[in-house]
């Protein structure tokens, strides 16, 4: 029931149809609370804390999936070339961010600290902490890791108890959807939102996707070249190669991310022709959904393998294999992100 009604809503948002149309009055009711709560938080009513280091938030306005862990992987990378010491901290989503800040190990289950953090604490090899308060987590990292000089914040655009230097606003080939606020739309905030850069995953920018976001946006693409057996990362194989010699045979391709859809349209461009198998995002996979599945070969997302890799069933399937996945950007950006840091005043 709720993955049907995720659906209908998700398809509502994208026009501004019947549905979106009766919603529109309790649009503006929860556009008039957000610019409220923003309204308090400027104005010091509500209480906002400052790290000692610069603070760089990667989020979005679009609910759902828009590739944020690959851009914030992306830029931990960048920050790193220019120089900097970057940590990372982020809410925990899936884990168990409740119980105050949790430095993400190599140990550490998706279900303590969220596959998202611990997919960035692999890809990325930085301290990532999780917590519910952003701000305890940052403090938590830089007490234990003194040497970060900078933080990056995956996903928290709205929260505004932790103050910030740089907003990192990203959309993907949806834009903004029908342009409106929960629940008539998808969006968190209105697309005036003020933001310090803006990025849109998407293979193409056209200019009216870059009008639609605003911002002067800079193109994001997430590239996959090869995928590599779950079970043993050194059995590896370009996609390419892949595509020749499963021609004719059952291909499944499974996503548990926020738009499954942009997964299997990059494996269907590397002239993979799969069946599509799209699953709630975040999900656990204790339910094991390729038990009865009759495929020759599964390919899943990373941010997938790091939880079927936990379940040893799932890790000893020979039939899964990942596509990781790298973020390419325009490298203007990241030293615009890296200037605006080495300007911030210190606290």
């Amino acid at each position: 029931m709720a993955s049907s009604l995720e659906s209908t809503l998700t398809r509502a948002w994208l026009r501004r149809g019947p549905l979106a149309l009766a919603l529109w009055p309790l649009s503006l009711l929860f556009r008039l609370l957000a610019a409220l709560r923003v309204t308090l938080f400027r104005a010091g009513i509500l209480k906002s804390e400052r790290l000692p280091v610069p603070v760089i938030v990667v989020g979005n306005i679009f609910i759902g999936g828009t590739g944020k862990t690959p851009l914030t992987i992306w830029l931990v990378a960048q920050l790193r070339a220019a120089g900097m010491t970057p940590g990372v901290i982020s809410r925990g989503h899936g884990g168990e961010g409740d119980s105050g800040p949790r430095e993400v190990l190599p140990g550490s289950s998706a279900r303590e600290v969220g596959d998202e953090p611990l997919l960035i604490g692999m890809r990325s090899g930085c301290p990532v902490v999780v917590g519910r308060r952003r701000f305890d987590a940052g403090r938590h990292l830089l007490e234990r890791h003194p040497e970060v000089d900078v933080l990056v914040t995956d996903d928290g655009l709205q929260h505004y108890a932790l103050q910030r230097d740089v907003e990192v606003v990203l959309f993907d080939g949806r834009g903004v959807g029908n342009g409106w606020t929960l629940p008539a739309g998808p969006l968190r905030e209105p697309p005036s939102r003020r933001r310090d850069f803006t990025v849109v995953n998407t293979p193409e920018l056209t200019p009216a996707l870059a009008l639609a976001v605003g911002g002067r946006p800079y193109r994001m693409q997430l590239a996959g070249e090869y995928a590599e057996q779950l079970r043993d990362p050194r059995q590896r194989l370009p996609l390419s190669t892949l595509a020749e010699t499963m021609a004719g045979k059952r291909i499944v391709a499974a996503a548990g991310i926020g738009n499954p859809a942009r997964f299997f349209g990059m494996l269907k461009a590397a002239g993979l022709r799969i069946e599509e198998l799209p699953l709630p995002d975040h999900h656990d996979f204790l339910d094991d959904p390729f038990k009865d599945l009759d495929a020759e070969l599964i390919l899943i997302t990373e941010k997938d393998a790091v939880k079927c890799r936990q379940l040893e069933h799932l890790n000893n399937d020979p039939r899964l294999w990942v596509v990781p996945v790298n973020a390419q950007i325009d490298a203007a950006l990241a030293a615009q992100i890296v200037e605006k840091c080495r300007g911030r005043p210190t606290a």
